[in-house]
């Protein structure tokens, strides 16, 4: 009976080192298809938020709303392709023609329907493979109101910038009313105890004010090329495709300005 049961177990043993051999080629998958499809991107702008968000409620009119303007001064949107906000996302960016609305989709067994709006579509087996790609190539996060997992990219986000694995990105909080009550919660309990300091706090830009979270977004990015020239990277393809999208920018603004 002992022997048995020893069997079983080693039996049980094997097949779980078996499958965790598979779950590397799975992540390793994960990661080269990310690196392959996403390294070529020009700005984007990477926007967060509630799957369970309605068409035409208040703030899925929102995101669509900033992702529109975003496309149309030139920023690609990626989104996790689902529903709810990211889909509304996805929608404001897909009629224009050259920019990118990118959806990355996680397989779930509930909730996660791929939104028809996206014009590069990846899907991914692991939620920590999904989230490197969508903060890896993105000059700047948007957050809306959402639930458990929007909170968890709030906070993955805001532990890259804290800790300088990424510079020069800027993290904006949209739903000041709804948003307003873990700001207070982050002040008078992580600040206030000495948990974050000021400049963490200040990290966050919470605002419902769209045009000032296109104006930072765009005023931010000369900064980053600065970052990255700073630290011997401005020979990289992403620092001349931001160079680049900067001097175009500079021409449009001298061409209007001279009609």
């Amino acid at each position: 009976m002992r022997k048995h049961q020893g069997d079983l177990a080693k039996k049980y043993v094997k097949e779980i080192k078996s499958a965790d051999v598979w779950s590397v080629f799975r992540i390793l998958a994960d990661f080269v298809k990310g690196f392959d499809d996403l390294g070529d991107l020009g700005p984007t702008i990477t926007m967060f938020g509630s799957a369970k968000a309605k068409s035409g409620t208040k703030y899925y009119k929102l995101a669509q709303q900033l992702s529109s303007t975003f496309a149309q001064r030139g920023f690609n949107i990626m989104t996790g392709g689902g529903p709810g906000i990211m889909e509304a996302a996805n929608k404001g960016a897909f009629k224009y023609k050259d920019i990118e609305s990118i959806g990355l989709n996680i397989d779930l067994s509930s909730e996660q329907v791929p939104n028809k709006y996206t014009t590069t579509e990846l899907n991914f087996d692991y939620f920590f493979s999904r989230k490197v790609m969508l903060v890896k190539y993105s000059i700047a996060y948007v957050i809306f109101p959402g639930g458990y997992g929007t909170l968890d990219e709030l906070f993955e986000a805001l532990t890259l910038v804290q800790t300088k694995k990424v510079t020069g990105v800027k993290i904006f909080v949209v739903g000041v009313a709804f948003y307003k009550p873990l700001m207070k919660f982050l002040e008078s309990k992580l600040y206030k105890n000495g948990m974050i300091t000021l400049d963490d706090l200040q990290l966050i830009t919470l605002s419902d004010d769209l045009e000032q979270i296109i104006r930072e977004i765009e005023s931010s990015i000369i900064n980053q090329v600065s970052i990255l020239e700073e630290s011997g990277l401005g020979e990289t393809k992403y620092c001349k495709t931001l160079s680049e999208f900067v001097k175009d920018e500079n021409r449009k603004s001298t061409e209007e300005e001279n009609v």
